[in-house]
């Protein structure tokens, strides 16, 4: 079943997204002034349009990810490390042109203001040192409140675009327990304050910012930000813990689950070229360790790179695949129940 035809998973880049109908009334949004989407004045990091080029992506992850297109929820991805969760963000932005991938790691002391904005309350104090009366400065005490302000990946998503921004929220269960219930507000709105800037509005109630991936300043009216057009969230989570169901039931959840045979080839020949019978006979080592523990995909590519490359002989090339294709973790027993 194929219904729409947004993202494909296999076509060259084009303006699919163009094409969603109207969001549902619950999901419409209305944020202005409009902002214009960030030049590409710097070529993309390689390693990044290799691995969205060479994504392979599932006819579930295609039919999930244009349903949270479609609807305008956040994708929450779940799989084992390796299984190419943080890559769907980019395949997705590639295809449908959503401009570079905005990216937000996530770490046990992240918080919501994190993704939001940074503001260096020290730098202003220094700044308004350096002022006239210290020989210094623009005058105008410390340079202003949005001197010393930049928004963070979430809150540059959030901006009003005509068209969505892509945003990958990544290793979410890695955060402590209150950020998941934190973003609910801001997802579930699509729009935020930043109180510094709402308290200085009452005399200067335009400001202009930095967003988290240029140099160039947006302009922020009474330091409320409301999105245009949703952007493309993906939450990735390697199954690590549990999310509370509000949070759950505001996302679109897509579980990756190790590759079958064939899907496994698809993925090698899109990084590495036509397998030759090596590589065949590592593609059916590798499935048949991971009966035993789980393995990341690119461990396989690693060894099937090496082996091509490395000159060994075939005794010291098996040696180091095997070497490569550790577990990394152990399948449990029957005993363990």
């Amino acid at each position: 079943m194929s219904l729409w035809p947004v993202y494909t998973g296999a076509e060259e880049p084009h303006d699919g997204v163009a094409e969603l109908p109207e969001p549902p009334p619950w999901r419409a949004f209305n944020g202005g002034p409009v902002v214009e989407p960030p030049q590409d004045d710097t070529a993309p990091s390689p390693d990044r349009v290799h691995r969205a080029r060479a994504y392979r992506a599932t006819d579930e992850s295609v039919q999930l990810v244009n349903a949270a297109l479609y609807l305008r929820r956040p994708l929450l991805v779940t799989g084992p490390p390796g299984s190419g969760k943080s890559s769907l963000a980019y395949s997705v932005a590639r295809e449908l042109r959503l401009g570079p991938v905005l990216r937000w790691n996530i770490t046990s002391r992240s918080a919501l203001s994190d993704g939001l904005y940074q503001y260096d309350p020290l730098s202003r104090l220094y700044a308004a040192g350096q002022g006239p009366d210290s020989g210094g400065g623009d005058g105008r005490d410390g340079g202003g409140i949005e001197d010393h302000l930049r928004l963070g990946p979430l809150g540059t998503a959030l901006l009003p675009y005509e068209r969505p921004r892509a945003l990958l929220i990544d290793e979410i269960d890695k955060s402590d327990l209150d950020l998941p219930n934190d973003l609910l507000n801001v997802l579930e709105e699509g729009q935020y304050e930043i109180p510094e800037l709402v308290r200085a509005a009452r005399t200067r109630p335009l400001a202009e910012v930095l967003t988290a991936d240029s140099d160039r300043l947006v302009p922020l009216e009474r330091g409320r930000v409301r999105c245009r057009a949703f952007p493309f969230v993906v939450l990735t989570s390697n199954g690590e813990r549990e999310f509370p169901p509000a949070f759950l039931r505001r996302c679109v959840t897509l579980e990756l689950k190790q590759p079958v045979a064939e899907h496994l080839e698809s993925i090698v020949r899109a990084h590495l070229g036509e397998l030759d019978e090596q590589a065949h006979a590592l593609v059916r080592q590798f499935l048949d360790r991971g009966r035993a523990g789980e393995l990341a995909t690119d461990q396989l590519l690693n060894a099937i790179y090496l082996t091509r490359t490395s000159g060994l002989d075939a005794a010291s090339r098996d040696e180091l695949a095997d070497r490569l294709m550790r577990h990394l973790s152990r399948a449990p027993e029957a005993d363990d129940f």
